[in-house]
């Protein structure tokens, strides 16, 4: 918790706040360590993440928080679906291209990418900027600058759209992939830490949490967690690329040549110079898992937050160190459903967000809304194939409340 501490005043001071506040962030995480895990890198008023943001602040509000305090993933493409992810926002019924890049730089690249610069457009397809009207309004209100990378010129842009359209005095601070990354890097600069002298260590406990995702994806629980690239990627030229663990050392695939050694001190430098960034499991790792802070996020993240967590134990019990696998066992509660519960059937985020200039009006009134009602159809629930192959297994038996797996849910 105290290098978690660490890395938010690092990003409070980075997002513009000062020492004093960032510091106030910091120890209201330690006093109620929640964090919205939720929705990726995407602006405010994606619906995605707009809806999801009014959830917590009215939870925030109740609570009489200062902070909001977020993790966004930025290791994800522009596009995630066709005309859709941080790279695409629809304005009045229409797709239109946020930075207005060239197809050839969306496809296969990631927002987390240092090839920049990137500039807010909201273009169509004949590649007008500003191409509507609430395009045109949206883009006065956003900052005019170059940024080095498109994840960077969401969180400036969320940032201008929080303090200058939204009533509420709780300040907004997003983490993203970079800034895990210098927390990681801090573990492992402490030679006598569980993450330097275990995780990485001579490589068999990193090993063992890898052959149990492994060992999960040949079973009942497939698919929840994937082994997509082996706890950390790699970055460079704008894409995201899988590494694997390998003779001790962590490659990328053929024809790269990129290799780091699984040591602490080059992985550290290799962070510290966005060579690398962590893996979703590893994020996960040090936001929430080691220090304790709850994690809310969307319908998959109900499930494969709890096999992190069995992950992250198989680790401790491989490593010996029973305390902090005691601490683990004695979590309540970890992980939320927090992500997508409003759901409104014809929301339009960039209307409301106007309104909200004038009043607190429109987030009471969601305030009022039973929660059977906000979330809609629970499509992101009955429609997903994974969902239903789970439901397959409980039905059979083979998944049950007291499976190995499930013991870290903290339910």
């Amino acid at each position: 918790m105290e290098v978690l501490r660490g890395c938010i005043e690092r990003a409070a001071r980075r997002s513009g706040y000062d020492l004093e506040e960032a510091r106030s962030a910091s120890f209201e995480l330690m006093a109620s360590p929640v964090l919205q895990t939720g929705p990726h890198c995407l602006l405010l008023i994606e619906p995605d993440a707009f809806y999801t943001h009014l959830f917590s602040l009215m939870g925030l509000t109740v609570h009489s928080r200062e902070w909001y305090i977020t993790y966004h993933a930025s290791t994800v493409s522009f596009s995630e679906k066709a005309k859709k992810g941080p790279g695409w926002l629809w304005l009045q019924d229409e797709p239109l291209n946020v930075f207005g890049l060239p197809r050839s730089r969306m496809d296969s690249f990631s927002i987390c990418g240092l090839n920049g610069p990137f500039r807010f457009a909201f273009s169509n397809a004949k590649g007008d900027t500003a191409a509507n009207a609430s395009a045109a309004r949206l883009l006065a209100k956003l900052p005019s600058d170059e940024f080095a990378s498109a994840a960077d010129a969401i969180r400036a842009g969320n940032q201008t759209l929080w303090r200058g359209t939204l009533p509420s005095p709780i300040k907004l601070l997003q983490l993203d992939d970079f800034d895990i990354a210098d927390l990681v890097a801090d573990h492992l600069d402490d030679a006598e830490s569980w993450m330097s002298a275990c995780f990485i260590g001579d490589g068999k406990v990193a090993e063992s949490i890898l052959n149990a995702m492994d060992s999960l994806n040949s079973g009942p629980w497939q698919g929840w967690v994937r082994r997509t690239t082996d706890l950390f990627w790699r970055s460079g030229q704008g894409r995201i690329v899988p590494l694997r663990l390998q003779d001790n050392a962590l490659r990328a695939p053929a024809p790269s040549s990129f290799e780091v050694k699984f040591r602490p001190d080059v992985i550290a430098a290799a962070l510290r110079q966005r060579a690398i960034v962590p893996s979703l499991y590893t994020v996960f790792l040090v936001t929430s898992i080691l220090p304790g802070v709850r994690a809310l996020g969307g319908c998959r993240q109900t499930i494969y937050y709890p096999l992190m967590r069995y992950l992250t134990a198989v680790g401790l019990e491989q490593s010996g160190n029973f305390d902090l696998l005691t601490e683990l066992r004695g979590d309540n509660r970890p992980g939320l459903w927090g992500h997508r519960v409003l759901k409104p059937l014809s929301g339009y985020p960039f209307r409301e967000l106007e309104l909200f200039g004038g009043a607190a009006a429109p987030l009471a009134e969601y305030a009022t809304i039973p929660l059977a009602q906000s979330s809609g159809d629970l499509a992101s629930f009955t429609r997903d194939p994974i969902w239903a192959n789970l439901s397959e297994h409980i039905a059979s038996g083979s998944i049950t409340s007291g499976s190995a797996e499930w013991q870290w849910s903290g339910s």
